[in-house]
């Protein structure tokens, strides 16, 4: 998105801008920005003109023209009432609702302490919608090797899908971080590998014996594509193009199907879980030490593989010193052993 072209105030696309080039927001995370913005804008045009609010995205409310005194004129109940509109409009639920208010504080912070043009947020103090907290799905470690020994398909995307599945696996990368990988961001002479990760911070993971094996053998197959800006990605479509993530999720897709998975919900996000799952399960890995190679910014979001380490779970609770002792007969028992 090309945030001159954008069809809105002049306030939003500096706040654009400003996460863009200030923040080093990725381009994904401003187009998120500006989508959010833009609804929330459509919204408070709408019902400040009295306009109907009957389709979804509003897409037929012009916001290029709104003027600078309605944007900076919000007030909590404005807050209150968008999200309400997209929760019975829109049936979003509380995490796509989380990130509505994660863009409105953003925007409303920025219009107060770095525009200059508020004294204070007027959102300053709307809260968070609360959401109930699922634990992760994962695959187990049998269906983790069914998954990698059922990647199927016409050479080299064979080599190159079994080392996308690997990857994902064992590294717990994200789906945008690996079709961002880099063949430069391979350092073979010590085995680590750099992503680049949300907010386009980097971080070094290491790469195990079956990453370095899957990366070997599609490297030997790997065609050279002839467009130049497009030879430095490491993963090329069947036209010599850099992966996108939608065929990324139908490769995903396609070897859980081959594996006898689909249908349970699993995707490049759920192996991000899966990977995490393994090593915490198996791995022996230390909390502080999977959250840095996931990339979490914080050690809460981590902790959540904590839960989810049922074989742990159950043996906590057989080896119980008190787990083998047995409930004192009632006397309508003893009296029936008795006959």
């Amino acid at each position: 998105m090309n945030i001159n072209d954008c069809p809105c105030p002049q306030l939003l696309k500096d706040f654009l801008f400003y996460m863009l080039t200030i923040k080093g927001r990725s381009q994904r995370t401003v187009d998120a920005y500006y989508i959010d913005l833009r609804l929330f804008l459509r919204y408070l045009r709408a019902s400040r003109e009295h306009l109907s609010m009957a389709e979804p995205n509003l897409a037929d409310i012009s916001i290029e023209g709104l003027s600078q005194e309605t944007i900076l004129g919000v007030t909590l109940s404005d807050a209150y009432g968008f999200l309400n509109f997209v929760q019975t409009t829109n049936e979003n639920n509380a995490a796509t609702r989380s990130r509505k208010v994660s863009s409105l504080r953003s925007f409303y912070n920025y219009l107060s302490s770095k525009a200059g043009l508020l004294e204070i947020s007027p959102i300053k103090d709307l809260e968070t919608p609360s959401q109930r907290k699922s634990l992760p799905k994962y695959l187990t470690l049998e269906e983790s090797l069914q998954l990698l020994q059922a990647v199927d398909g016409p050479s080299p995307r064979k080599e190159r899908d079994y080392c996308i599945i690997t990857l994902l696996l064992n590294c717990g990368m994200r789906l945008s971080e690996l079709v961002g990988i880099k063949k430069g961001s391979i350092h073979w002479e010590d085995n680590t590998l750099v992503l680049l990760g949300k907010g386009n911070k980097e971080r070094m993971i290491y790469l195990n014996d079956a990453c370095i094996s899957a990366l070997q053998v599609y490297m030997a197959v790997r065609p050279e594509p002839e467009v130049e800006k497009d030879r430095e990605y490491l993963f090329l479509s069947q036209n010599k193009r850099p992966l996108s993530p939608r065929r990324v999720e139908q490769i995903v897709e396609q070897s859980l199907k081959a594996a006898g998975l689909s249908g349970r919900g699993y995707s490049p996000h759920k192996l991000r879980h899966t990977a995490a799952t393994l090593m915490y399960q198996h791995g022996g890995v230390d909390i502080r030490v999977l959250k840095e190679i996931l990339g979490h910014e914080n050690l809460g979001t981590t902790e959540i593989y904590t839960h989810v380490a049922s074989p742990q779970v159950e043996s906590a609770v057989r080896n119980n010193p008190l787990g083998n002792i047995a409930a004192p007969k009632t006397k309508k028992a003893v009296k029936n052993e008795d006959k």
